[in-house]
């Protein structure tokens, strides 16, 4: 027995006859002198006692059920996941139970054939609802997960161990068969929850899907995936930080508000702090090696990025993502398209690199998948600073994209200290170019095609402010850095440009209230209103 163990199961059984107020037990913390009701003097229940065997053969689903329902019913308390490997299908996590993974512990994923199986395999999917078809499937089921938990309460997943997704499912189709697990850890109506220092790969669909969770605690988690990392679904009061995403085929850390249950939700009072976000190789962050994708391959441009959206029916609302990283995926970005409001959102302190995207991305669209009669959206009082982007894609935009829809402007946005460069390589084809409305189009940067902008395009847009900011291309590029189209009230404040360069710094299309000042390469100017014009 390690001393790492030794000391672990000394502090979870001495001194202390009861879990915690949460249920869950924190190395390094003192636990409560007062047991909770109920509750027995031995609040660690190892697996093995149980019957589980850990060879990575035995399917230890049964004994490692029997645990956690032993915890639970004597009061609560924390299962421990010794070291070995678990074959497992649907864990059921219990209310006042903490699930702890020790240092070499992995929890395996059974196989299941793709086609399901009639016999064994993953807990069934719940029933088919009315409004299954306002969110992809795997957003309106639980059940079917290697760990799930719903309407429970104070619980927890701790420890250094891994949980490998290897016979979970990663597309929609096979999910939907009898037997077939989708994602490693699910969580509905739940409250009181941490989930901390484990690994998680290959994990599924989803990572983690959580929805509906109200305090919810996400810390130093390392997830190496081929879905979504997280999602936090119309969740309430949640802390994610120090965690490592990498998830090249789809979004790293994502907040979403779907219609997942019955009624529209928000995700709000959330901080996103001090996280990492790529889209290396999968395995590879997990293993050390960090290998890019290779030219020529089929992965043109990882995802593996900080995303609010697409899901957006019940809103997003007070919201700050800081000190975060991304590197060789598609930045960040905030969407409403289906009703939400999406308001009081801080971005700041960030640094990317080579992002195969536009860097900053915010729409307001008029998708409305979800019950009719349901207004647009709004998204509004937003502050970008303090961001560092080098080497990011050109095409797209080299800093931004910013579009509301002709009758509902995105509003309050202000962004500062900036510098940002791209590759450039910007045509003059490009600066004429056309940007299609898209009102009920899917909302990715990718489908706006070429942006008729170096820097930022921003359009159907009222009152917006750019202060310190400077893009920079580092190859050249004849397109305007900024282009504004149906724009109210906006102001730019110290923009750096190239030294002498004779590219307009702003094209206007459709603006009033337009005014620079303190600039390089243009005159401090005023425009009551402008019906087109370069500067």
């Amino acid at each position: 027995m390690s001393i790492f163990r030794r000391e672990f199961l000394k502090l979870a059984a001495g001194g202390a006859t009861g879990a915690a107020a949460g249920g869950a037990l924190s190395l390094g913390a003192q636990s409560p002198a007062a047991p909770l009701p109920g509750a027995g003097t031995n609040i660690v229940f190892d697996v093995r006692q149980f019957g589980a065997k850990g060879d990575g053969v035995t399917i230890d689903t049964p004994a490692i059920n029997r645990a956690i329902e032993a915890a639970n019913t004597s009061g609560g308390g924390t299962v421990l996941i010794p070291s070995g490997t678990y074959n497992c299908y649907s864990i059921r996590m219990k209310s006042n139970v903490l699930l702890y993974l020790d240092q070499n512990a992995t929890i395996l994923a059974g196989e299941v054939p793709d086609g399901g199986t009639t016999s064994g395999g993953y807990d069934p999917a719940e029933p088919k609802t009315a409004w299954e078809a306002y969110q992809d499937y795997g957003h309106n089921h639980w059940h079917n997960s290697l760990i799930w938990g719903d309407g429970i309460e104070n619980i927890g997943i701790l420890g250094p161990g891994l949980i490998w997704g290897k016979g979970l499912t990663r597309s929609e189709k096979p999910s939907q068969n009898p037997g077939v697990g989708n994602k490693s850890i699910a969580l509905k109506n739940c409250r009181n929850v941490i989930l901390r220092d484990f690994s998680i790969l290959k994990g599924g669909w989803f990572g983690i899907l959580a929805t509906c969770v109200d305090n919810l605690t996400i810390d130093n988690l390392k997830i190496d995936t081929d879905r979504d990392g997280m999602d936090i679904d119309c969740c309430r009061n949640v802390r994610v930080s120090n965690c490592s995403v990498n998830s090249p085929y789809d979004d790293g850390i994502c907040p979403k508000s779907s219609f997942a249950l019955g009624y529209a939700r928000a995700t709000e009072y959330v901080t996103i702090t001090n996280c990492y976000v790529t889209g290396y190789q999968v395995g590879t962050m997990l293993d050390g090696t960090w290998k890019p994708w290779p030219e020529g391959s089929k992965m043109t441009s990882p995802t593996g990025r900080i995303k609010c959206g697409t899901e957006s029916n019940g809103g997003f609302k007070n919201i700050t993502i800081s000190n975060c990283v991304f590197d060789g995926c598609r930045g960040f970005a905030l969407e409403s398209v289906d009703g939400a409001l999406l308001e009081d959102i801080t971005f700041t302190g960030i640094t990317m690199r080579n992002c195969t995207n536009t860097p900053i991305f915010l729409r307001l669209g008029r998708r409305m998948r979800g019950p009719a009669g349901v207004p647009v959206g709004t998204l509004r009082r937003i502050i970008i600073s303090n961001v560092v982007s080098h080497n990011s894609e050109s095409q797209l935009g080299g800093a931004g994209l910013i579009s509301g829809i002709p009758d509902h402007p995105i509003e309050d946005v202000k962004i500062n200290e900036l510098y940002m460069d791209h590759f450039g390589n910007g045509t003059k084809e490009m600066a004429q170019r056309k940007v299609p409305e898209m009102e009920d189009g899917y909302p990715e940067p990718r489908n706006f095609g070429d942006i008729p902008a170096s820097g930022f395009y921003v359009r159907h847009v009222k009152n917006i402010e750019f202060t310190n900011v400077e893009i920079v291309s580092l190859k050249p590029d004849v397109r305007p850095m900024f282009v504004l189209e149906h724009v109210d009230d906006a102001e730019f404040f110290r923009i750096k440009t190239a030294k002498g360069s004779d590219v307009p710094v702003f094209s206007l299309n459709d603006v009033q209230d337009f005014r620079v000042s303190a600039s390089r390469n243009v005159k401090d100017t005023y425009l009551e209103k402008v019906d087109q014009n370069q500067l």
